[in-house]
């Protein structure tokens, strides 16, 4: 299964770091409160792996994708940890032939051509454009559409509210990523009124 196939539609996926249980559950419940039943739960922390446990026993039906995996060490843990899928911020051959191994839906990071093509040896259609905004954004997708007309692209990396729908309308855009739908600050104070109301402006916008 593909990380599209995952999505099953949906196409915003909110970056989050958390640091404890309380902030992993609370922000899954905000979510889905706001509308959005997927969440990428970066390994920025020590309780990144725990995190994406807790959230995956606790709401089993949400997307729980496992993001900043750079190792084969921390692409196991996040699949015995239940992980149903994997993102990372670039790719290794190792890495392609480790998700290949456990048959996890993986969407790895890229910035060039090149490493396009090296997705697309390994039978991927899909690659997450990272970090989008110095990557070349919309103008570099625009252009990817021609050579690679089967890739889809999560843009991540400077993509908020102010030009989410732009990256959006673009064929070749399959979702986009970002830290923008839950803010530290609020995951912080446990603010989860607010980020449900992030949420729901997000997916409001998307009609």
């Amino acid at each position: 299964m593909s990380v599209h196939a995952l999505l099953n539609g949906q196409s915003l996926i909110p970056v989050v770091a958390v640091d404890n249980e309380a902030q992993a559950l609370g922000l899954a419940q905000a979510l889905i409160d706001g509308g959005i039943n997927t969440i990428e739960i970066t390994l920025r922390s020590d309780y990144g792996v725990k995190a994406v446990h807790r959230v995956k026993k606790e709401f089993p039906d949400m997307v729980v994708l496992a993001g900043t995996v750079t190792s084969l060490e921390t692409m196991r843990a996040v699949c015995d940890a239940g992980a149903d899928g994997v993102i990372s911020p670039g790719m290794t051959h190792a890495l392609l032939d480790c998700s290949k191994e456990l048959g996890i839906p993986y969407l790895p990071g890229v910035a060039t051509a090149s490493e396009i093509l090296l997705a697309m040896e390994y039978g991927l259609q899909e690659c997450k454009l990272f970090p989008a905004s110095i990557a070349g954004g919309i103008p570099a997708l625009k252009a990817f559409s021609g050579p690679y007309a089967g890739m889809k692209f999560c843009p991540t990396g400077g993509v908020g509210e102010s030009n989410y729908l732009d990256y959006l309308a673009l064929p070749n855009v399959m979702c986009v990523g970002g830290s923008w739908l839950c803010p530290g600050d609020l995951i912080e104070s446990e603010n989860w009124d607010g980020i449900s109301e992030l949420t729901r402006k997000a997916v409001a916008g998307l009609a």
